[in-house]
């Protein structure tokens, strides 16, 4: 990387760029080689006898250390440097660091494992994500860069003519950027503590370090250089051991092209195990224990102080018979988890009875991985109603997702980095490429992990379950935890209990890779949970310093001051958030899908109404934002659980039309363009030199008056 510096000056014309474009392919040419080479060489050193743990700590600390080096070369304090990357990074190139901003821990870590437990249902993502791009492209990346301002909030206070739309596109891209960072940190807390064992509370802060010696030193033109090895090292990381699984089941190096072969057979296995009597057995456990439960509850408060006698009569017997150590530790553990108070009981005992439900289905609820939506149209009310809503939903979804891609402030940032609008348009077809590339191989993931695990795992008597389980288990037992509920010593799917985060991470060991694929795999995760929220933590700095601080508090403010102000916020920001993601509030898929609602309701109507009708002004701007974000925050604090539970809420839950928390920008969205457009008519219309800056930015070959 220091042949190049990254303090080029492209400013001298199209042959200046060509040549520091030829420099940045010989560069990451060498990268990318170098990083095949650094692999090849760990997977020797694992035949030989390197410990696992080594391995994973030279993955963590190499690949860190490599982003680091970067933002050390990168460090910059000229502000043009610093929030566009002095508008000079080819196409190509911002394309790729697109991708790894846009391939963040969900998409890396979260999307196979979603496709994994919901088969279809899945599949929302997929569309809703690309799409969103597409929507990039035709409506807001060229217009954007036309405008030329560093951030969206600078943008809307441009546009709309005042601080107050600037000062509520700050609050919104705060609000947005600050939840899908947490899921980011979240994500990077979880591949740290696989890599290096540490506790994941210290892994998290030790993934921080990685986060903030890029951002922190350069801001976005060290961010951009990173993301483009990040990019580097997570596909390579995510398309090797989908092409290995697909080669050792199929023979065939292609799992895009083949994986619908394996989805037959993975469907008729998954009717075999419905009607399999052991997983019928297992399911009656479940549902025996969870009837258990529930007769506890609607006995409280008798039930409690029974529970407690119960329990240390059990003690008090195994004790007197003199019976194992292990039973009687067993037996004491079970005393001292009895709840001490009502209050406690009903908590404990509801969540008890929700877990045991959950698990009391066929597949540990996981439907037929190619059933199109739940229910049955043809059947009978309830079946049909299950239908309805299950269809709704996923168009609700996807309408989110695209429409949320579309306003993301950190990813609508990167387009302001380019030279020229004509840049700006290829460099989202190279974004569509390159996330392509990851998009398109994640439903054959999860089809030949589904396939390893219906056909490999099954079966096996627990005493020979592979050692990834305890392991995993070890990491986060609400990730993965297996038991012998039916005492059989045979591992039955029901006895599983699996959350899609740990699908991909544990993919090489589930196809029984060599475990050097294990620590590249999850040095890719790492590697898109880092470069997400180097993006995320640089837009929440950014709206403070530049749009907060230097447009709204002090316009005179020198430029060293400006940029100091964002490294210090920049600081703040990341430990506020990897505190929260510490507290583990919610599982990944959630956190980034409410951003996306959120940063759909508040951004895309003012944007797109911003750009293509002239009409618009500061107050319907300002109102039709507030408007779509109050709506959608309202929505998911009253629908989603654990949100409802920070804002205690306690009211029975009561969906709109059946439609689900995760998809609450469907109600903001329309919100927000009515206000806009209605608020709009009814008051004055912009500045002339507004209306014709808009004319122009749409129709640039017109003449301006």
């Amino acid at each position: 990387m220091a042949d190049i510096s990254f303090d080029h000056d492209a400013g001298g014309g199209a042959t200046d760029r060509r040549i520091f474009k030829k420099q940045l392919n010989k560069v990451y040419g060498w990268y990318t080689g170098g990083f095949i080479v650094f692999v090849i060489v760990l997977g020797i050193l694992e035949q030989a006898g390197l410990p696992r743990n080594w391995i994973g700590f030279v993955f963590l600390f190499a690949t860190v250390g490599l982003y680091a080096g970067i933002g050390i070369m990168s460090r910059t304090t000229d502000a043009s440097e610093y929030y566009v990357a002095g508008r000079r990074v080819p196409a190509v190139y911002n394309g790729m660091a697109t991708g790894a901003d846009w391939m963040s821990a969900a998409s890396f870590i979260g999307m196979a494992g979603t496709l994994y437990l919901t088969g279809y249902g899945g599949l929302a993502f997929i569309l809703g994500w690309t799409g969103g791009y597409c929507l990039v492209a035709l409506l807001l990346a060229p217009y954007l860069r036309k405008f030329g301002q560093f951030t969206i909030p600078d943008f809307l206070g441009a546009r709309y003519e005042g601080n107050l739309p600037r000062f509520i596109g700050i609050v919104a891209a705060i609000l947005c950027s600050f939840t899908y960072v947490v899921a980011q940190i979240y994500g990077v807390g979880l591949i740290t503590t696989r890599l290096s064992g540490l506790a994941f509370e210290i892994g998290i802060f030790v993934g921080l370090g990685g986060i903030l010696v890029c951002s922190f030193l350069g801001g976005m033109r060290a961010v951009t250089w990173t993301q483009v090895a990040q990019y580097i090292i997570l596909i390579i990381a995510y398309l090797v051991p989908v092409i290995w699984l697909s080669v050792k089941q199929t023979g065939v190096p292609i799992p895009q092209a083949i994986y619908g072969y394996q989805l037959e057979k993975v469907a008729k296995r998954g009717d075999e195990l419905r009607a399999d009597p052991k997983e019928l057995e297992v399911v009656a456990i479940f549902k025996a224990r969870a009837a258990e439960f529930d007769a506890k509850l609607k006995g409280l408060p008798g039930s409690l102080p029974t529970e407690k006698a119960a329990a240390e009569k059990k003690v008090a017997d195994l004790k007197a018979a003199s019976a194992p150590p292990a039973e009687i530790d067993a037996a004491e553990k079970a005393l001292a988890a009895v709840p001490q108070d009502e209050a406690a009981a009903r908590k404990a005992w509801t969540a008890a009875k929700t877990a045991n439900e959950a698990q009391a289905k066929p597949l540990g609820g996981m439907p037929n991985h190619a059933q199109i939506y739940a229910g049955d149209p043809n059947g009978d009310a309830a079946a049909k109603k299950a239908f309805d809503e299950s269809r709704r939903n996923f168009l609700a979804l996807v309408f989110c997702l695209m429409v949320g891609t579309a306003a993301l402030p950190h990813i609508l940032m990167r387009y302001y980095t380019t030279p020229s609008v004509r840049e700006a348009r290829e460099s989202v077809t190279w974004s569509l490429f390159f996330i392509f590339l990851l998009y398109f191989t994640a439903p054959a993931l999860a089809v030949l992990v589904k396939f390893e695990v219906f056909n490999v795992l099954v079966g096996t008597p627990f005493s020979e379950l592979p050692a990834w389980i305890a392991n995993w288990s070890k990491v986060d037992s609400s990730l993965l935890s297996v038991s012998d509920v039916n005492k059989d010593g045979i591992f039955q799917l029901t006895e599983m209990k699996i959350g899609g985060d740990i699908i991909v991470l544990a993919t090489p060991e589930i196809g029984g890779l060599p475990y050097v694929i294990s620590g590249m795999v999850a040095a890719g995760g790492l590697a898109a949970a880092l470069s997400t929220a180097d993006g995320l933590l640089l837009t929440i700095a950014n709206a403070l310093s530049h749009d907060l601080y230097y447009k709204m508090i002090d316009p005179n403010a020198p430029t060293s001051r400006r940029v100091a102000l964002s490294k210090a916020l920049l600081l703040v920001v990341a430990l506020a958030a990897a505190a929260v993601a510490a507290q583990k509030p919610a599982d990944i898929l959630f956190l980034v899908s409410a951003a996306f609602s959120f940063a759909a309701a508040a951004f895309f109507p003012a944007l797109v109404l911003g750009i293509f009708w002239k009409r618009a002004n500061k107050w319907g701007a300002s109102l039709g934002m507030a408007a779509g974000l109050g709506v959608t925050f309202y929505y998911m604090a009253v629908t989603q659980p654990w949100m409802r539970s920070v804002f205690g809420v306690t009211s029975p839950i009561e969906l709109w039309w059946g439609i689900q928390p995760i998809s609450a920008g469907l109600f903001g969205v329309p919100v927000g363009i009515a206000v806009i457009f209605i608020v709009s008519l009814l008051t004055g219309q912009p500045r002339q030199d507004t209306q014709e800056l808009v004319e122009h930015v749409r129709y640039p070959d017109l003449k301006r008056a």
